[in-house]
């Protein structure tokens, strides 16, 4: 990908979360006249999370701004993990909000009130579906063009928010038609335990990021298999991958004929850098070129091969040369 397009990207990603911190004040304006009006704990639980939609979109507005920038002489891997803290923020404000929606929620379970006002509560949770299904439906157009985590997180958000609302809309029904206000609290509290494992997903994917976890397999396999497409190149090893927002970063060692000129070696390198590339095009990719048999007996291979092996071949020692982590 040229550096126009990625312009392009970070663009799209300015355009969602613009749209997506307007949705969320529109929705709690919407939400708070509901709550006046009918005094519904699930309209509470949905408005409360509205509110920290905001905050965390929010969030996520400056962090892709953030993440955008350039590398300079302080970050020079850039800023692209701006993105994965904007997440962890995220995670942050939803376990608040799960604690305090599940706590209202058991209190009005032994407290029953009535919900009032049935029909303005119900109207506000519909257009609030509808709205939020819209910014989900953006949200996930822009995921195509841009990759970007903290984009990816307040989608998740965002689609946990739309299957919550229908909680909440069987709840306001149940509670202001059906005369059971008993199942408007337990609504609200199936809210708190739908967001809370929400905020665990958001979290996970997070610390992956913030911890360089290794690309996935397939992907390192295609990584080696690009390289290895030359003949030339013996093999590689020491294969270190990670991501930095939307760039691959991608390390390796390569074996090359111990003869050959620092300037065909050099030639080799590029032109495996180019095939890496035509994959990744985001990849930011540093190649150490070894004399071949020069390796250590205790590195670890993860791919040897001569001219002919193919993607497949690589792929059990990737998988067998990185241990699952912990979320794997």
């Amino acid at each position: 990908m040229t550096a126009s397009s990625l312009d392009d990207a970070h663009a799209a990603t300015r355009r969602i979360t613009t749209l997506s911190v307007g949705t969320a004040t529109i929705l709690i304006v919407m939400k708070a006249f509901a709550l006046g009006a009918s005094g519904s704990v699930s309209i509470l639980a949905t408005l409360a999370d509205s509110s920290l939609d905001l905050i965390a979109s929010l969030a996520t507005f400056f962090a892709v701004r953030w993440a955008a920038a350039p590398p300079d002489e302080e970050h020079r891997y850039g800023h692209g993990k701006a993105e994965a803290l904007a997440a962890l923020v995220q995670a942050g404000l939803v376990f608040a909000s799960a604690a305090f929606i599940g706590w209202e929620a058991v209190q009005r379970i032994f407290d029953p009130r009535p919900v009032t006002a049935g029909g303005w509560a119900v109207g506000v949770v519909v257009v609030s579906i509808a709205v939020t299904l819209w910014l989900v439906w953006m949200q996930t157009q822009a995921m195509k063009k841009t990759k970007s985590l903290a984009v990816a997180g307040d989608r998740a958000h965002y689609a946990a928010d739309l299957a919550a609302n229908v909680v909440v809309l069987i709840g306001v029904v149940s509670g202001a038609f059906l005369q059971a206000p008993g199942l408007d609290a337990a609504a609200g509290l199936v809210v708190a335990v739908w967001l809370f494992w929400g905020a665990v997903s958001i979290l996970r994917d997070a610390a992956d990021h913030l911890l360089d976890r290794a690309a996935p397999d397939a992907d390192r396999a295609a990584v080696v298999a690009a390289v290895l497409a030359d003949p030339r190149i013996g093999g590689v090893h020491q294969l270190r991958t990670r991501m930095a927002g939307q760039v691959l970063m991608v390390q390796m060692h390569v074996d090359l004929e111990p003869g050959l000129t620092l300037e065909a070696a050099h030639a080799i390198v590029v032109e495996a850098e180019q095939r890496i590339k035509a994959a990744f095009p985001h990849a930011d990719i540093l190649i150490h070129a070894d004399p071949r048999g020069a390796a250590g007996p205790n590195e670890t291979r993860l791919a040897e091969a001569t001219a002919g092996n193919s993607a497949e071949a690589a792929t059990p020692a990737l998988s067998a040369a990185t241990p699952p982590g912990p979320w794997s």
